[in-house]
């Protein structure tokens, strides 16, 4: 069992405990649709939790042929380390028991962590949330599906419009103690063609928030530089450039983008 809860541990100590620490499996995530594991990871006495996802248990996707899974799991913690929110739990790709994959700190979520996602009374969506879909049950009865009107899920919101997440579900949005949130299951992002598939779209067509042209602007210029070439050691270099276009279309429109024509927008299940 871990020590300590894993919010305490800084960036820089996880990233080197992920790096250099002895890991021993404790056991598969039977929900995942590829080969994750969880697994603890010990280093000069700390010991953590932590998600290895090796590539050799990935299934191949027929839009996403190049590079791994893995590689573009890794390439979302980077992406959100430039921006500074934070958004992405550390990640490293190294070598484990199964051979090469990635490897994430574990993220515990307290007991009465309560979700910003999720499906609510169609007559009832909570003050201060946003409607993104409508729904009924077996019974007939109308729900929406919708989230809160947060920052912090703003934030993510941009985020997975510049690597072009095709899988952000209610689930993969986890609310640690201390008030952060972090997303998790990036692998089927960063394709070239536009394939946003989110529950976030509350913000549709709507003013960036104030901070994300700052933010969007200094993600730029890093990815002329170190971020560019690291990223194109996980990605191709045309993703790598799609991330630029993509960047430069919401500094250049200053909103939140518009949800595909053809491609479904809303991950299934959505939460």
């Amino acid at each position: 069992m871990t020590a300590e809860p894993a919010a305490a541990l800084a960036e820089s100590e996880a990233l080197d405990l992920l790096a250099n620490g002895r890991m021993e499996i404790e056991g598969r995530l039977v929900d995942a649709s590829n080969t994750t594991l969880r697994a603890e990871i010990t280093l000069s006495g700390v010991t953590r939790r932590c998600v290895y996802k090796p590539v050799r248990g990935e299934r191949p996707l027929w839009d996403f042929p190049d590079g791994t899974l893995a590689g573009r799991e890794v390439s979302a913690f980077l992406v959100s380390q430039a921006t500074g929110w934070g958004l992405v739990p550390p990640t490293i790709l190294r070598d484990g028991p199964l051979g090469p994959g990635a490897l994430q700190l574990w993220i515990d979520e307290p007991e009465d962590a309560e979700s910003l996602i999720g499906f609510v009374p169609a007559y009832d969506v909570p003050s201060g949330w946003l409607a993104v879909a409508n729904a009924r049950d077996e019974d007939g009865d109308a729900y929406a599906l919708a989230h809160a009107d947060d920052p912090r899920l703003a934030r993510l919101a941009i985020f997975d419009a510049v690597i072009n997440n095709a899988d952000r579900k209610g689930g993969h949005v986890l609310y640690p103690a201390g008030g952060a949130i972090h997303g998790v299951d990036h692998g089927v992002s960063f394709h070239v063609e536009n394939k946003l598939r989110t529950v976030l779209w509350g913000w549709t067509g709507k003013s960036l928030i104030a901070e994300a042209t700052e933010v969007l602007s200094d993600l730029a210029a890093r990815l002329e530089s170190d971020l560019g070439e690291t990223l194109e050691q996980h990605l191709t270099i045309s993703e790598v450039q799609h991330i630029r276009l993509r960047i430069r279309r919401l500094l250049r429109g200053g909103r939140f983008p518009k949800p595909p024509q053809d491609w479904p927008a809303i991950p299934w299940p959505p939460v």
